[in-house]
């Protein structure tokens, strides 16, 4: 098994007619896993190239709660939890990321945020690699519960949890946490 005779991947070979080692793959073969059949589930966009305004699957709480775990992993560290823009990767300096709560992607088709995870944008990379297409509408799906949670009429929030958001006024960011290096609250100076 140690001295078998085999060709060097990509070397020539006269076996062959095409003198290739390298067997090209048979017309029509898709590989195990790969068979894309539902364009807007693999794609976002449908219908001439149009980014998709649904999402191809039922998004039930189990898939909010992937799409939210799978946001603050990857979307997070430039985004901020809450979608503003301002994570940790803009604080140290680095390009101002989108904010999820602009008018523009508010109204923006869900399929705009699955194609910029999938394609990238500016200088937001490609994420096709590091997360799959169905935590990829997850993300989507939990970033319409963030600008919904950012832009809530009023009108939505129950009765008897009204006086609540009275009492608890919206803290500014900078008192949320420390900067970093800073000394806690109350430490002697």
């Amino acid at each position: 098994m140690h001295d078998q005779p085999r060709y060097k991947p990509l070397a020539a070979t006269g076996f062959f007619g095409d003198g290739r080692s390298a067997r090209p793959a048979i017309e029509g073969t898709v590989p195990r896993g790969h068979l894309r059949i539902d364009q807007a589930r693999y794609t976002g966009k449908a219908n001439n190239n149009e980014d998709v305004d649904y999402f191809p699957f039922q998004i039930t709480q189990a898939d909010l709660e992937r799409g939210q775990e799978r946001f603050n992993v990857f979307c997070s560290p430039c985004h901020s939890r809450i979608g503003d823009g301002n994570g940790m990767v803009v604080r140290r300096g680095f390009r101002q990321a989108a904010s999820y709560h602009t008018d523009k992607l508010i109204k923006a088709p869900v399929g705009h945020f699955f194609d910029v995870m999938t394609n990238g944008f500016g200088a937001m990379p490609s994420y096709a690699s590091r997360v799959e297409p169905d935590d990829r509408w997850r993300i989507a799906a939990y970033i319409r519960v963030l600008q919904f949670s950012q832009n809530a009429p009023l009108d939505q929030v129950p009765p008897e949890m009204r006086p609540e958001l009275d009492k608890n006024p919206e803290t500014p960011r900078a008192a949320q946490a420390p900067a970093p290096g800073a000394a806690p609250p109350g430490a002697n100076q």
